[in-house]
């Protein structure tokens, strides 16, 4: 049976890395039936809502999402779009590989694998202002929320994660020396339930700051990363870094129900419409995705292509140094499928 599978093309350059996406994944000889929706500015302007019903449905029905860049309208009443579609449905385990394709970078032979929890903390947008002596803004104040259940659930996926993917250790990534309560459970968690792995996977724990430290210094000691929802935020863009840039790095997120593919960079409106855009990280997040609908076959021939484009053929866009058209590097692309 033929897989339906919802497609936000997005704002910004979206729609072109979509199209791009949408001609490999042809050319590899892909059978998915693609369900159009709109989200972020795209669907404010036409349907007056950055994440309308329909698309909620649609996703509701189908399952998984292949989702461009959305930009979230700047206004009271909009938060981030992304976090309401991960809230909406529950995608609590974010996954963000980053594996070295170029080589001759600042860092060689990177292949680490973080793994966020998406739903907690600070995210969850419990923000209020004090007053205090008729300032009404005299004070913010934010509340991170971590729960048992969450903490268990991204421990276990991480774990599970490892061994399905012939993984040998798993770092388990907090702040629970100054934060005793929200990181400490957290830590005190993955302790708990990483006993059940003995024999299986290696772990350990390492403070955040440390951690985001001996990534730069030597990436390479790491293998999964495990860690809460803004420390998983930033240290996501650290790892692209590692390896090139966002440009070059996927991300998925995974829940119960439903399961969403995506490029880890944003809409980048500045070179929207200019036909430079980097389709590779929206590929990669398709080969995710194919990996999860059970096409590992085609995943890898992707994957491949992608990197003799790279390597090989050295036709890269212009935030690689290159000089390809958004169009000239798919061509090269689909020439290595061929």
């Amino acid at each position: 049976m033929t897989p339906v599978v919802t497609l936000i093309p997005g704002d910004g350059i979206g729609p072109e890395i979509t199209e791009a996406t949408l001609r490999v994944l042809d050319a590899a000889g892909v059978c998915i039936e693609w369900d159009r929706q709109l989200g972020g500015m795209a669907a404010l302007e036409e349907a007056g809502d950055p994440l309308p019903d329909a698309t909620l449905e649609s996703v509701r029905k189908n399952r998984v999402v292949l989702k461009g860049p959305l930009t979230t309208p700047v206004g009271e009443g909009f938060r981030s779009v992304n976090v309401a579609l991960r809230r909406e449905f529950d995608l609590y385990a974010n996954i963000r590989p980053a594996r070295t394709i170029i080589p001759g970078g600042r860092y060689e032979d990177v292949d680490l694998v973080l793994i966020r929890e998406n739903t907690e903390g600070l995210y969850i947008g419990y923000e209020t202002f004090i007053a205090i002596e008729g300032d009404p803004r005299a004070v913010a104040q934010a509340t991170a929320i971590t729960t048992r259940k969450g903490c268990e659930r991204i421990i276990r996926f991480a774990l599970e994660y490892a061994v399905t993917n012939g993984r040998k250790l798993v770092t388990v990534a907090h702040k629970a020396n100054i934060l005793k309560a929200v990181s400490g459970l957290f830590l005190d968690v993955a302790r708990e339930v990483s006993e059940g792995y003995r024999g299986k996977v290696e772990v350990n724990d390492v403070i955040i700051d440390a951690c985001a430290m001996r990534l730069v210094l030597d990436p390479q000691q790491f293998d999964v990363i495990v860690t809460t929802n803004m420390f998983g935020d930033i240290l996501s863009d650290e790892i692209a870094g590692l390896v090139g840039g966002l440009g070059l790095v996927p991300g998925a997120n995974i829940g119960k129900n439903a399961a969403l593919f995506e490029a880890m960079h944003g809409s980048a409106p500045d070179i929207a419409g200019k036909g430079v855009a980097n389709p590779t990280a929206f590929l990669l997040g398709a080969c995710m995705m194919l990996d999860y609908l059970g096409d590992e076959e085609n995943a890898s021939r992707i994957r491949a292509a992608i990197a003799d484009t790279l390597i090989q053929d050295s036709v890269r866009t212009p935030d690689l140094h290159g000089d390809a058209t958004t169009t000239k590097f798919t061509d090269a692309v689909i020439r290595r499928l061929a």
